[in-house]
C-alpha cells in the first residue's frame, strides 16, 4: 500500500469538498488514514459491530470475523454473555436508510438471533439479556 504523506498533510489543509475532488482525480475515494484503517482491519480479521443504549449513545466495538453474538456480549460485559437470551441486530446500512431505530422496530426489520449468529461487519446489536 503507498501513502503519500506530504500530499495528505497538505490535503489537511484544503477544504473537504476540494480533498474528496483532488482525491477523485487521483482514483482514491478515501483518504490515506482510512485506506490504512480499512487494510489493518482486513489484515487483522477484524469487524465493527455497534451498540445504542436508550438511543442516546451509539458505540462502536471491535470483534474478530467469524466471532458469534455471544462473543460480541462478552466484549460489551462479561454479564451480558452470561446471561445471554438473543440479539436483536439491524445492518448499519439499512439502519441509515430508514432513518431511525425505532422506524426499524416498527417495520420489523430488527431481526432476533441467537447466540451462534455471526456477527457481520456494520451490525447494530441490542442484547437481551438476563442477570
Amino acid at each position: 500500500m503507498v501513502v503519500c504523506a506530504a500530499c495528505e498533510m497538505d490535503l489537511r489543509e484544503w477544504s473537504d469538498a476540494e480533498a474528496v475532488e483532488y482525491r477523485k482525480g487521483l482514483g482514491l475515494c478515501e483518504s490515506s488514514l482510512e485506506r490504512v484503517i480499512h487494510t489493518a482491519y482486513k489484515l487483522l480479521e477484524l469487524v465493527t459491530f455497534f451498540t445504542a443504549t436508550g438511543g442516546k449513545e451509539l458505540r462502536a466495538w471491535t470483534l474478530r470475523r467469524g466471532s458469534t453474538a455471544i462473543d460480541a456480549a462478552g466484549q460489551v460485559h462479561t454479564d451480558m454473555a452470561r446471561g445471554f437470551i438473543r440479539a436483536e441486530v439491524i445492518g448499519s446500512d439499512t439502519l441509515l436508510q430508514i432513518g431511525s431505530l425505532g422506524t426499524a422496530r416498527e417495520k420489523g426489520l430488527l431481526r432476533l438471533e441467537g447466540r451462534e449468529y455471526v456477527v457481520q461487519d456494520g451490525d447494530l446489536i441490542h442484547f437481551r439479556f438476563a442477570i
